[in-house]
């Protein structure tokens, strides 16, 4: 393949997988820190009616709109868990698993009431993103990355994830020590006359808006597993605040470049006609980075030492 072939065909799908890995890493090492990362899987299943219904009223896969469908509609799902843990005396996950399997049915519903399938807005897409089909037939060569005409037709998805990825680290620059007493030392914050109740709002939004941005590339196979994976690998492997951070982000961006990459070379080794679906194959590179992460995590050695230190 030759350099210009990878630009228009590769480059921008593997830039909005990393985009969308590094994003959810990020603002998944929050919700994990706070022991809250079954609340990102709630939401990215829950914001599927607000995207349907975004599109319902403007007819268009506009980003705003749908965007502000999905915030409202993660707001509904944050008050719907809170209301059945207090009504029906069920534990958080429970709660959960209620809400997010009960919005993301009625997306489903609303996606065919509402004919989004006639702009690519379907089942397939809402499971697996449309990442393959991010071209760039506009790039001709290393000089279209400074070409503002050649920019100018990448695909508004990457422009998106772009944008949502510089919103986060500039949310996280600014209240980076909010965040970090919010999680561990709530009690304090408030002995101090913090509340933390604006610092958790703001991240769910960030976590709606970011699942909005990752869901037309990766669909919410790929959200889940961002959302998830690497901070989970990240905690195995450091216990450092910012480090995990670090961590994360360059979890997200390794398993979203080796799990796209893979998703093209490895059926082609084997023979196959077709590649794998990108978004899939990335979430299995975080399922076995979790695995690798585990043998090597400096904490299991801690505690196998002191298992054969027992009497």
């Amino acid at each position: 393949m030759s350099v210009v072939e990878f630009m228009q065909l590769d480059l921008v799908p593997m830039l909005a997988a990393i985009l969308a890995c590094v994003t959810c890493g990020l603002l998944g090492t929050l919700l994990l820190l706070t022991r809250n990362s079954m609340m990102g899987d709630a939401i990215s299943h829950a914001v599927l009616p607000g995207i349907a219904a975004g599109f319902w009223v403007t007819g268009t896969r506009a980003s705003l709109p749908m965007l502000a469908g999905a915030m409202g509609a993660a707001v509904v799902a944050v008050v719907l868990i809170g209301l059945i843990r207090r009504l029906g005396r069920l534990e958080p996950g429970a709660a959960m698993g209620v809400v997010f399997s009960g919005l993301f049915a009625l997306g489903l519903l609303m996606l065919v009431w509402s004919g989004a399938d006639r702009v690519d807005l379907d089942i397939d897409c809402v499971l697996y993103g449309i990442l393959e089909t991010l071209i760039w037939p506009a790039a001709e060569g290393p000089a279209s990355l400074i070409d503002p005409v050649a920019l100018a037709a990448l695909p508004e998805e990457l422009w998106l994830l772009a944008g949502m990825f510089a919103v986060t680290l500039t949310c996280l620059l600014l209240f980076w020590k909010e965040l970090r007493l919010a999680a561990f030392d709530p009690a304090f914050g408030a002995v101090i006359g913090f509340d933390p109740r604006p610092v958790r709002a703001l991240l769910m939004l960030l976590i709606a808006a970011a699942c909005v941005a990752a869901f037309w590339a990766v669909g919410s196979i790929l959200v889940i597993a961002a959302l998830i994976g690497p901070p989970a690998i990240a905690r195995l492997l450091t216990e450092r605040y910012a480090a995990q951070f670090l961590l994360a982000a360059a979890v997200g961006a390794a398993i979203a470049t080796v799990g796209y990459l893979a998703a093209a070379l490895v059926p082609a080794a084997l023979g196959a006609a077709q590649g794998f679906n990108a978004a899939g194959m990335i979430a299995v590179m975080a399922g076995l980075g979790f695995a690798l992460a585990a043998q090597l995590s400096p904490f299991r050695r801690g505690v196998v030492k002191q298992r054969r230190a027992a009497p």
